[in-house]
């Protein structure tokens, strides 16, 4: 908005931002109480499109308490996949500026990749996402990618630019998980 972060409040900097990690945190409570934790002043038609823009609704919908389900301490009642996409509902919610993604996908099984996947998509649309990532098929459709090696950046581009550099780390790994999948 045209003003340096530095004469920002903190509380104002840190607003801008949401982050999904790959273990993701979630508290004792009920679903609804994870997902409203991304705006606490959330209506609960907010909360409910934000689930359903997650995937999440897809099982929330098959408990009998639905959004009201008490997930256990730090969500041990739920799977992977299920725990991504309240963090996701959670991040919807707070309808961040930047959008953090560190190894979002990196531990789910490939059904739950694909709808978390999906959720992610629509997440990262018209806002500004970094993505963390060692499955590449997180990072395909960016806009720009760095590929970082020893903790230096090693090369940078699209998709597309960084697979033509036969000779490039990013190249290799798209190779090396290609030949996984086959």
């Amino acid at each position: 908005g045209g003003k340096g972060i530095q004469d920002l409040p903190l509380g104002s900097y840190r607003s801008f931002f949401s982050i999904v990690p790959q273990d993701v945190i979630l508290f004792g409570g009920t679903i609804r109480e994870n997902i409203s934790y991304g705006n606490p002043k959330a209506s609960d038609e907010e909360i409910l499109e934000a689930a359903k823009q997650a995937n999440a609704m897809e099982f929330v919908e098959k408990f009998p308490e639905e959004l009201d389900t008490v997930v256990g301490e730090r969500g041990v009642r739920l799977s992977g996949g299920q725990k991504q996409r309240i963090a996701i509902a959670r991040a919807v919610l707070k309808d961040p500026v930047i959008l953090i993604l560190d190894e979002a996908t990196s531990s789910l099984d490939n059904e739950s990749e694909l709808l978390v996947q999906d959720a992610l998509d629509k997440l990262m649309k018209n806002r500004t996402s970094v993505v963390i990532a060692h499955r590449l098929s997180t990072i395909k459709k960016a806009d720009q990618i760095l590929v970082i090696e020893d903790g230096k950046v090693t090369a940078e581009g699209n998709h597309n630019s960084l697979l033509a550099d036969e000779d490039g780390l990013y190249h290799k790994l798209i190779k090396i998980q290609t030949a996984e999948k086959v």
